[in-house]
């Protein structure tokens, strides 16, 4: 792969720039409660060294009722101050699962202005089995001063995305299963309806990846894409269970070029949630 510090970088490339005074590596973990594990004791057992913790459902607009939906902006700036990321940082974000939850925290930076930011890929799991350097310290954090300029256009809300999909005017891209996609399988969170957004198209997160949870190269990125029927030439919309997931299908469209997308922030816990909302079930369309 070809490292990138503002989409996606190697752990070559992060042991090689560990000690840099300017990187500031977060542990993105995050986990669906069937899962059986807590990231944040995981965190604290051990992280790659100087890690710090960000926490995805406490970094949110918890004025919502739905699952952490991305933080105001003053609340960022307020968490990352405090875990001493600031202006003038590279920051890599990793998680526990290989690349799962860490893209979500990467477009969270880059819907703050914050460009400077990849993903590691294959996470903390490639990490560990290269037997790299671990501790279970907390980090020595200083105060840093962060400037933020919220990108709207790289979030979507419900009224919008409901435009798109009834106008077919972008590529509405889900990355839940393809069993959760045709409505076969349950949501995990009660009360939803099954199904997925009229005219999307489902390109499961994992479909993306390569089977030790590193992204694929850019070619068979383009090639993921273009088989499940995607028309790369129009903007795009990402969306899933609870935006999490879609985030690593807006770093893959990031990565090969595509630079017109957005993530349905709500995605299918809100959409799923509203009668009055059209649904789709079945394997939806190919091309």
């Amino acid at each position: 792969m070809t490292d990138d510090p503002k989409t996606l970088v190697s752990t070559d490339w992060l042991a090689a720039h560990l000690r840099d005074p300017d990187l500031r590596i977060l542990d993105a973990s995050w986990y669906l409660p069937d899962a059986g594990r807590d990231a944040r004791a995981e965190y604290n057992a051990a992280h790659i060294p100087g890690a710090r913790f960000f926490d995805i459902d406490e970094i949110s607009d918890q004025r919502s009722a739905l699952p952490h939906m991305a933080p105001p902006v003053e609340k960022f700036m307020s968490r990352m101050r405090a875990m001493g990321v600031g202006d003038g940082h590279q920051v890599v974000v990793y998680d526990g699962a290989g690349l799962f939850s860490a893209a979500r925290v990467w477009w969270t930076f880059r819907l703050m202005g914050k460009t400077d930011v990849a993903v590691l890929d294959g996470g903390f799991p490639k990490w560990r089995a290269e037997g790299r350097e671990i501790e279970d310290l907390p980090p020595l954090v200083r105060d840093r001063h962060m400037t933020v300029s919220r990108q709207n256009q790289l979030v979507k809300d419900v009224t919008q995305v409901a435009h798109a999909s009834k106008l077919r005017e972008a590529e509405i891209l889900d990355a839940r299963s393809a069993a959760r996609f045709a409505g076969e399988a349950p949501e995990p969170r009660p009360g939803l309806r099954a199904g997925h957004i009229p005219g999307s198209r489902n390109i499961p997160y994992a479909t993306v990846l390569n089977a030790d949870g590193t992204l694929k190269s850019i070619p068979d990125l383009r090639a993921t894409f273009e088989a499940a029927g995607v028309d790369l030439s129009k903007p795009a919309i990402t969306t899933c269970g609870s935006g999490v997931t879609a985030a690593v299908l807006s770093l893959a469209l990031e990565r090969i070029g595509h630079r017109n997308h957005a993530l349905y922030d709500g995605s299918w816990a809100e959409w799923g949630m509203y009668d009055d909302l059209p649904v789709e079930k079945g394997a939806g369309e190919k091309g």
